[in-house]
């Protein structure tokens, strides 16, 4: 056992979680040999209790050899976890959940490494630091391949850095959750990027150049410019390229974000050209 991991008994539970979590937070894990799905759990939580390098503890709490605690904190059903912070109860878990779900458990507890490395990201995109982003996105991801706030994080960056192709491979894999749906309308502007990364003729068509020629502004962060053009050819064919040049032009102000004054100029400029 590690020192962050420990087996508690009766006797010295008020001191290694009550007490313990006045300075930092305390994971109880309630099981019995018997249980199967505690089983399954265990190696689970010391997987991400020895990832948090210390930001939470795990005490392990045998209820057959501890039935008075059972007893006083309510444990009906096990495996059951309960966080402990300032001595009181902050939150509890029934069941052999999937890891996304223990580390969500977790994460309202004590940030660990990946959703540190997660904050640094989202800061370093607002400080338009893209590369700097970009590494620390990919940080989060290896540390929690199923962070989907963090392949967010990534996508953006990589679109800001005008790398379609990879921003492409990301969304391909993109982990299930709430950010799923704001990622694939992403998509049509990484395929534009990407189609622009693997060629360089320049087409007769005249429309098919100035939309590619957006693409190329996009890539070099030339937003109010590359908006510009997608305007005067939306104007020309509201639905070019069977609306991918539109789905384009609304991802661009997805990645420049509600609180960019360009957003809302161009929203209300895109209506105003379509309606």
């Amino acid at each position: 056992m590690r020192a962050d991991i420990l087996e508690v008994a009766e006797a010295d539970f008020d001191q290694a979680v009550i007490q313990y979590s006045s300075t930092t937070p305390v994971v109880v894990d309630f099981w019995a040999p018997w249980c199967m799905p505690c089983r399954i759990l265990s190696p689970t939580l010391e997987k991400l209790a020895a990832e948090a390098a210390g930001t939470f503890r795990l005490a392990k709490v045998n209820i057959d050899e501890n039935p008075g605690l059972a007893a006083r904190f309510g444990v009906q059903s096990i495996p059951m976890l309960k966080s402990f912070r300032d001595g009181k109860i902050a939150g509890e878990m029934v069941g052999a959940q999937p890891e996304s779900e223990v580390r969500k458990f977790l994460r309202g507890i004590a940030p660990g490494p990946a959703d540190q490395a997660l904050s640094e990201a989202q800061g370093l995109l607002t400080a338009r630091r893209w590369d700097e982003a970009e590494q620390a996105a990919r940080r989060a991801l290896e540390l929690d391949p199923g962070n989907s706030p963090a392949a967010m994080c990534l996508v953006k960056a990589l679109l800001r850095e005008g790398k379609g192709s990879p921003a492409l491979e990301i969304l391909d894999r993109f982990p299930t959750g709430a950010e799923s749906s704001a990622a694939e309308r992403l998509r049509p502007l990484a395929a534009l990027l990407s189609e622009v990364e693997s060629s360089a003729d320049q087409p007769g068509n005249v429309l098919e150049a100035g939309y590619l020629q957006t693409a190329r502004l996009l890539a070099r962060g030339n937003y109010p410019a590359a908006l510009d053009g997608l305007l005067e050819l939306l104007r020309r064919d509201k639905h070019y390229r069977n609306d991918d040049a539109r789905k384009v032009f609304l991802a661009a102000l997805e990645i420049l974000g509600e609180d960019d004054p360009l957003t809302r100029q161009y929203r209300d400029e895109l209506a105003s050209v379509l309606f």
